[in-house]
């Protein structure tokens, strides 16, 4: 079956990545878009290419921990940036609600030029944006896969895994980080996990890219492409999922849907949604924080003194590179009814966005929060996996990757120096590395 899928004729197995097709599409209708005027307006996307978000956040959190912004590409929304009121807004999840049906989890929003029919075919329900009780079951489905005793039994293939990609790296010449560690280590990880035709791996994350780009909103021109490339990867895992529906139970992802009373009678909208968030949830932030390791411990020599000194240290290196990448910059809530938001008055219907980039700067709560310490004692507070009811399903799972990776490294005593270009994704809600060149030494 896996070979009748991978020979399909797939319309966009070799089509631009989402990147490419949205920086395209900026070259070509960009001066058509609404110009960002509000200086604390943070979804514009040129300032996390750039890397220059930090002092515009610093500035919120001092003067204005939330405050709302209007007349933004993205609309009217409030900014909620230090870690006191984002904990707070994803306690109360039934006035903050994360649904799909009052907005989703993302700042965009869809074409307005789109009809109720259209949103309807192209919405995409999924359990991170679903409220109790719709919520508690679909998520109870699949967190028997991310339990402590999975995860240990997944221990070994990791360490397997991730030794063999580390030792396939050329030493002494520069090559890309993001592709030849990042992208692949967690996409064989994705595909281990949903049983996924190894060949077709890559497949992942080009997925992933096009479902979690919150830009490709603005570009109306691409709202068919990507729906499109969308269908298409619903149609691979439909595939699967027939074949599977006459096996025994098995472990991977898939196989959990099917047999499970909360989630094999999902509609294809409901099927496809919670792929997305599964692809996009367990590669996008593992790849990202994998790519911002190397960064971080390359801008911090001190730290990456530490390191290669004491590898006792790496469970909490983890938890700090985890709290200074961020992989996922921002969540959505929309208010279900008025609300008094520490001393400001959100009115039903209004968009919240939690930026856990932000809150993970936080002054009050982490000590010269713009640097990376290995060491810190509470970097384990961070917020990069949500806060609540919602917070991250595959978080130990991706803890595990970051830590094998780490312990692998330093057991073949491998220093990865930056060296080449460091090009940073265009996007406010993955905040990450789309390459990073670097060359390999011995510490």
């Amino acid at each position: 079956m896996a070979t009748q899928i991978a020979d399909a004729p797939f319309k966009y197995r070799s089509a631009p990545t989402a990147t490419e097709a949205f920086e395209g599409w900026l070259k070509e209708y960009g001066q058509n878009l609404p110009v960002h005027t509000h200086p604390w307006d943070v979804s514009r996307s040129d300032i996390y290419v750039e890397d220059r978000w930090q002092p515009i956040f610093a500035e919120m959190r001092a003067k204005a921990p939330v405050n709302k912004v209007t007349g933004t590409p993205y609309g009217d929304y409030w900014n909620v940036t230090t870690v006191k009121t984002i904990q707070h807004v994803e306690s109360l999840p039934e006035l903050y609600s994360s649904s799909w049906l009052h907005g989703g989890i993302t700042i965009g929003d869809p074409p307005a030029d789109m009809t109720p029919e259209m949103l309807e075919e192209r919405r995409l329900p999924m359990f991170i944006a679903m409220d109790r009780p719709e919520h508690t079951g679909q998520r109870r489905t699949v967190a028997p896969a991310f339990t402590p005793g999975e995860i240990d039994k997944m221990a070994a293939e990791v360490r397997m895994r991730t030794a063999a990609t580390l030792d396939s790296l050329p030493w002494g010449e520069e090559f890309d980080w993001v592709d030849k560690v990042s992208i692949e280590l967690t996409t064989g990880m994705l595909a281990i996990l949903f049983g996924f035709p190894w060949e077709d791996r890559r497949l992942l994350t080009f997925w992933s890219d096009w479902a979690g780009d919150v830009e490709l909103g603005l570009a109306r021109e691409l709202a068919d492409t990507r729906h499109e490339i969308l269908l298409e990867m619903a149609r691979y895992f439909q595939t699967l999922w027939m074949e599977r529906m006459g096996a025994e139970p098995s472990r991977d992802l898939i196989s959990m849907m099917i047999h499970s009373d909360a989630m094999n009678h999902m509609s294809p909208q409901e099927f496809m949604g919670n792929l997305v968030l599964l692809i996009v949830g367990g590669n996008d932030t593992t790849r990202n924080t994998m790519s911002g390791i190397v960064q971080g411990l390359d801008q911090f020599p001190d730290q990456r003194a530490i390191f290669e000194n004491d590898p006792s240290v790496i469970p909490n290196a983890v938890q700090e590179c985890i709290r200074y990448v961020t992989p996922l910059a921002h969540m959505r809530r929309t208010a279900t009814e008025d609300a008094d938001l520490f001393g400001n008055q959100v009115k039903k219907g209004d968009k919240l966005i939690l930026w856990y980039l932000s809150a993970n700067r936080d002054e009050t709560v982490f000590e010269n929060p713009d640097k990376l310490d290995i060491t810190r004692e509470n970097a384990r507070r961070h917020l990069s996996f949500g806060y609540g009811i919602h917070r991250c399903v595959g978080a130990r799972l991706a803890e595990l990757q970051l830590k094998i990776l780490l312990e692998e490294m330093h057991a073949r005593r491998m220093r990865v120096n930056v060296t080449g270009k460091v090009e940073r994704v265009r996007a406010n809600f993955v905040h990450g590395f789309r390459k990073l060149g670097v060359t390999l030494s011995k510490f």
